[in-house]
């Protein structure tokens, strides 16, 4: 099926051939990881070009309309590819191909002309298979379980650092292949930085910010949540629910069909009334899959870009008060036809340590 679209747009395009270099669109395409080598797709054939570190469980594991192949000399051996297929114009990854590598191809297969295949990969990324969707539930499901599990065992007397490996050692633990970022978590005045580092030091009175997300099977899961160290004052009780008011906001606006630029009014619109004026300085969310940070992004700047059923995004809105503290919540969630279905379970009532 994703054969089947990817040549559709070659032909489109008028591209005999296309190959895939980038690790995450190889992945995305193949369902297996490597990193050695490219796919050489053409209208009716497709190669997995490695060597032998990867061979026999390639062709346990990957996606068996490739032909996996370890030639001794690659350049050789894609050539005549190419040309039994009657090949003249190749596309190649110009958004994540460095200018050295450019050159290179061209100087090794300079009989054929290069054009450039733009976000062509990256745009049949966005809307997820049904496969796909079950293994961004279960990094959420463990992203959750991590969550639960630090719940148990957060204490005042914890550092920042304390908190991101306890996370990271729970989503470990409940089956992550790994971290899909760095986790984020900052008290007291560095919950004012939206993507602060965790220090070395005893949690701070005051928010507590949890930006973590676990991969499994190289998808991602992103979720935050925000905890109040020792008691929440009036204020800070206003400022977390007019945060989970605008999240839940932009939840609803989320459909297919959605202008991106609206899912972001919905919930900055709401935090703006509140009083919050200039608070909340990045954008409602953005596409989650093989990378944490995908397109469609919600987005004032996004205007005209509309939401299809298949995307998955995040809704994270926030506030921060530079120099006090500040708090976001934030939920990942699959576009469906009549709204959303969202990924994430943990609860989001203000907790207090």
């Amino acid at each position: 099926m994703k054969l089947n679209e990817l040549r559709a747009a070659m032909r489109e395009h008028g591209m005999d051939a296309i190959f895939v270099t980038d690790e995450l669109n190889q992945r995305y395409l193949l369902e297996y990881p490597f990193t050695d080598g490219l796919l050489v797709i053409t209208e009716k054939e497709a190669y997995m070009v490695t060597d032998f570190r990867y061979e026999e469980e390639a062709k346990k594991h990957a996606d068996p309309a490739f032909t996996v192949v370890c030639p001794q000399v690659r350049t050789a051996f894609i050539t005549e590819v190419l040309e039994k297929n009657g090949v003249k114009t190749v596309g190649y990854e110009n958004r994540t191909m460095t200018v050295a590598e450019f050159d290179s191809y061209k100087e090794r297969f300079g009989s054929f002309s290069f054009v450039p295949v733009g976000d062509t990969i990256e745009t049949m990324r966005q809307v997820k298979t049904p496969e796909e969707v079950k293994m961004m539930q279960k990094a959420q499901d463990i992203t959750d379980g991590a969550f639960a599990e630090l719940l148990k065992y957060l204490t005042p007397n914890m550092t920042e650092i304390d908190v991101a490996l306890e996370l990271e050692y729970r989503m470990r633990k409940l089956g992550a292949d790994g971290l899909a970022f760095d986790t984020i978590a900052v008290s007291g005045d560095a919950s004012a930085l939206p993507h602060g580092h965790p220090r070395m030091e005893k949690l701070h009175h005051g928010f507590l910010t949890m930006d973590f997300g676990a991969k499994y099977q190289g998808y991602c899961s992103d979720m935050t949540r925000t905890v109040v160290i020792g008691r929440a004052d009036a204020e800070m009780r206003r400022l977390y629910e007019t945060v989970l008011a605008a999240q839940k906001a932009g939840i609803d606006a989320i459909c297919a069909g959605a202008d991106c630029a609206k899912t972001d009014a919905a919930a900055r619109d709401l935090i703006e009334s509140a009083g919050y004026h200039g608070c909340f300085g990045h954008s409602l969310g953005h596409g989650v899959g093989l990378y944490i940070h995908e397109e469609p992004r919600l987005s004032s700047r996004a205007g005209g870009r509309t939401l299809k059923a298949g995307n998955v995004v995040t809704s994270e809105p926030g506030i921060y008060i530079n120099g006090l503290y500040g708090c976001r919540i934030e939920d990942m969630l699959l576009v469906t036809e009549d709204g959303s279905y969202d990924f994430t379970h943990s609860p989001k009532e203000l907790i207090e340590i």
